[in-house]
């Protein structure tokens, strides 16, 4: 089973509640204001700041080229 890509329209980054958009080669959720990219493990977003990571500019702007 595979992350619902409809869940989309009802989750929010936890830090500034902003939209999240999926990277699926990254398995991860991305708050491109807070630039931070939360994990999916077992088809399950870890919406914890604790358990993000930092995006660094290159990093940004090279999800935003796709």
């Amino acid at each position: 089973m595979a992350f619902d890509r409809q869940l989309l329209d009802i989750l929010a980054c936890p830090v500034c509640k902003g939209q999240l958009s999926l990277e699926p080669e990254l398995n991860e959720l991305i708050c491109r204001f807070d630039r931070l990219a939360y994990p999916i493990k077992d088809n399950i977003p870890v919406l914890l700041e604790t358990e993000a990571r930092s995006l660094s500019l290159d990093e940004l702007d090279a999800l935003k080229a796709k």
